[in-house]
């Protein structure tokens, strides 16, 4: 990566004896949008209200086209953000609150009109210039926090749970929204979030993170196809991961499932981790020619619209499996064949807990 536009060199945030970011590092491209994604009290947040200048570090710097700004107030630097509770002023009107930043910018009335209705334009509210908050849907809200964060043209965009105050079928909408506008503005974005999906489809690249570190950070296809790190490869998607152990060029993993390791297999692996869509449930006693091919019973399913989701036993380990409803459904207590191709088994290589890291 050429120099950053964005860099989190070493950010440490402590309360007390709680250390909420503990030595966060991140470059972030100019025009890449990343997602901090994890678990809550994971410190996502925290990091991003550190770049936002809502909270000082404790150590560390925040770099942005190569200057310090972690000591700058939050009306000094040049950043966009969207809150979680799009925070519009219930006393202005849609064109008030987009003109809000411009006018603490000193920027002038002509421009600033102008600069407003391209804004409200952009997201789809030209019509609603007039309307107060208290009259407009939540989707239409978010879309007036958005262009309020882009109307001052900020160098890095910060959106913070962006979609969790919508219902699921405008999430979608402004999800496709917030990148189509994203893209259109070429804007440097962090963005956080504990939505796994809205991560994988917004972001190029994913920071996961677990008390209070960046455990792993990658494209979305490479962290749902081959996670590096224990804690991913459990946090992101509907997985099984199972610690086991290599004998004369096999992977045993507990009573009943042993895979022969494939040439592109890691040298020493801990863990298999067993993606549950690509896990195809068969009658028992079926024997395709595939890696994974083991004796199971059903113990428990559920019909999820187009989809049943199966939990099924090998002996003491317990797999999730998902298949289409479309499919004949076993119930629970009958004897199957788990099998699976590789693309639905991936590695972690000599994970150590106690480092959580690899050697």
């Amino acid at each position: 990566m050429p120099d950053p536009h964005l860099l989190l060199d070493k950010l440490v945030k402590r309360y007390g004896a709680a250390t909420a970011v503990d030595g966060v590092s991140l470059p972030v491209a100019r025009g890449e949008c990343i997602a901090l994604l994890g678990p809550s009290g994971c410190g996502k947040t925290t990091t991003l209200r550190l770049v936002a200048g809502f909270i000082t570090p404790d150590s560390g710097r925040i770099l942005l086209n190569g200057q310090a700004i972690e000591k700058a107030p939050p009306h000094r630097r040049p950043i966009g953000m969207v809150f979680q509770a799009y925070a519009l002023f219930p006393h202005m009107t849609a064109a008030g609150n987009v003109a809000f930043g411009l006018e603490m910018r000193n920027i002038g009335r002509a421009e600033r009109d102008q600069r407003v209705a391209e804004a409200l334009a952009m997201v789809g509210l030209a019509h609603l210039a007039d309307r107060y908050p208290a009259r407009m849907s939540g989707g239409q809200q978010q879309r007036v926090a958005l262009a309020r964060a882009l109307v001052i043209r900020p160098e890095l965009l910060l959106l913070d749970e962006p979609l969790s105050n919508l219902d699921a079928g405008l999430r979608v909408e402004m999800r496709e929204e917030i990148a189509r506008l994203r893209a259109q503005a070429g804007i440097t974005t962090l963005f956080v979030t504990h939505d796994q999906e809205e991560a994988l489809a917004l972001a190029d690249r994913v920071a996961v993170m677990d008390r209070g570190r960046i455990v792993e950070c990658a494209a979305p296809a490479d962290l749902t196809e081959r996670p590096r790190h224990l804690f991913t490869a459990g946090f992101l998607g509907a997985r099984s991961v199972l610690a086991g152990r290599v004998e004369q060029g096999s992977f045993h993993a507990g009573q009943g499932l042993s895979l022969a390791l494939p040439a592109d297999a890691p040298t020493r692996p801990s863990h298999v981790v067993l993606r549950a869509a690509r896990l195809a449930l068969l009658p028992a006693g079926a024997a395709p020619a595939l890696p994974l091919v083991a004796p199971a019973m059903v113990e428990a399913a559920t019909r999820l619209d187009d989809s049943i989701h199966y939990e099924v036993s090998l002996g003491a380990q317990r797999i999730r499996v998902h298949r289409p409803s479309s499919e004949p459904a076993f119930a629970p207590g009958a004897a199957v064949t788990l099998a699976g191709g590789p693309d639905a088994i991936a590695w972690i290589e000599d994970f150590s807990d106690a480092t959580g890291a690899h050697p």
